[in-house]
């Protein structure tokens, strides 16, 4: 556990992900689920029940130590960065299909 000041300059224990997990390359916002903050359990006023779905049931409550990831592999950009120096793929060939409905 953590020792964080609040706005309020009181220290409070922050549980990390890795306090209780084994974890492997894991970016602080993973570590500290507590940083999130948007869903809408804490939305305010409360969203009427009749609208609400199903679907939005899974996004209501924000990640605890238990459901986010313990391993953090991202993907590198070479695609992309290969794809913009040269371009998009087009294609010069010959058109020799018919078109149907075109009159």
């Amino acid at each position: 556990m953590v020792d964080c000041p609040d706005p309020d300059g009181k220290t409070i224990q922050r549980v990390r992900t890795s306090d209780f997990y084994k974890t492997c390359h894991l970016p602080k916002r993973f570590d500290y689920p507590t940083w999130f903050y948007g869903y809408g359990i804490e939305r305010r006023p409360p969203e009427h029940p009749f609208y609400r779905t199903t679907s939005s049931d899974y996004g209501r409550y924000p990640p605890t130590i238990h459901t986010v990831p313990t391993s953090f592999f991202p993907t590198t950009q070479d695609f992309s960065r290969g794809l913009a120096k040269a371009g998009m793929y087009r294609n010069y060939s010959l058109n020799t299909g018919l078109e149907t409905g075109a009159r």
